[in-house]
């Protein structure tokens, strides 16, 4: 049994193969263009590699919904060509075999909480914190979606008092994403997350509102655990200041495990989202 994987990124596409136990055998990354040059090069890929099943987590926003007509398309993303593209028809025109199809957050919660950060628990949630902000959750150790997938990444925040800045998001301007995605960062400050040190009011502000979302999440969905990943969280010195302002926020509401073992970095760091997307291929094969 051999299994294929998707992580579907806006900047790049990463594809492996692994063997039944899930050792990766083969990977590679291509840039993402076009769709057709895109899927080009994944066809080339897998043409090489047969697979039993592919897992695919994709960027998005992306239809989830089994019985929609556009099931398996990227939806309104504002990447140039992509919207509405109809991607997990034209992986099955090529390759007729069991698929997973997800967001590549929830892939990425997925393989967290089966291989990393939350092993042993029943839900998680995974949060990226990078060009943009996605989260993928995880209950009852299957991935939620509803009508459609999560969008914790475009909540609604308090703003800081010391914070001005308009925000990014085209469609909320200061959302979650809009005030804490890595651009964000970038704009209000005049340069890079990797740019500002470690002591700079930025990652008050930052903490500030990460802080705001864990409530939030918290409070809905009582995950048993939070992981974060993405670039922006490479900054290690936001975990005590998120720590500190979850606490401030919460004010003994409710009560979670210790803050050190219940809002983590991720475990796998980079493999999260390609792990999770082979175990989604796994997944299916064994719902034939």
């Amino acid at each position: 049994m051999i299994f294929g994987a998707i992580e579907a990124g806006g900047t790049k596409f990463v594809c492996a193969i692994s063997d039944e136990t899930l050792k990766i055998k083969e990977r590679i990354s291509i840039p993402t263009t076009t769709p057709e040059e895109t899927l080009a090069e994944v066809f080339n890929f897998f043409d090489t590699y047969p697979v039993d099943a592919i897992g695919i987590g994709s960027f998005g926003p992306i239809d989830v919904n089994p019985l929609s007509e556009t099931y398996g398309s990227i939806t309104s993303t504002p990447k140039p060509g992509w919207k509405n593209f109809p991607f997990l028809k034209k992986m099955k025109e090529r390759y007729d075999i069991p698929y997973g199809w997800t967001t590549d957050v929830n892939a990425a919660a997925y393989g967290e909480i089966k291989k990393g950060a939350a092993i042993g628990k029943n839900s998680c949630i995974y949060i990226t914190v990078g060009t943009g902000i996605g989260a993928g959750v995880v209950v009852d150790s299957k991935v939620i979606h509803g009508f459609g997938h999560p969008e914790a990444g475009h909540i609604l925040v308090k703003k800081d008092d010391r914070d001005n800045y308009e925000g990014t998001c085209p469609y909320h301007k200061d959302c979650l994403e809009g005030v804490a995605a890595g651009p964000a960062i970038g704009k209000r400050f005049g340069v890079t997350a990797k740019e500002l040190p470690e002591n700079h009011v930025a990652w008050e502000i930052e903490a500030y509102y990460l802080a705001q979302a864990l409530v939030n999440y918290t409070l809905v969905l009582s995950p048993e655990k939070i992981i974060f990943g993405g670039g922006v969280m490479k900054q290690t010195q936001l975990f005590p200041l998120i720590y500190k302002e979850f606490s401030k926020l919460m004010n003994g509401y409710v009560s979670t495990p210790s803050l050190e073992e219940y809002i983590v970095p991720c475990a796998l760091g980079d493999n999260a989202g390609i792990t999770g997307c082979l175990l989604l291929a796994q997944d299916a094969i064994k719902s034939i």
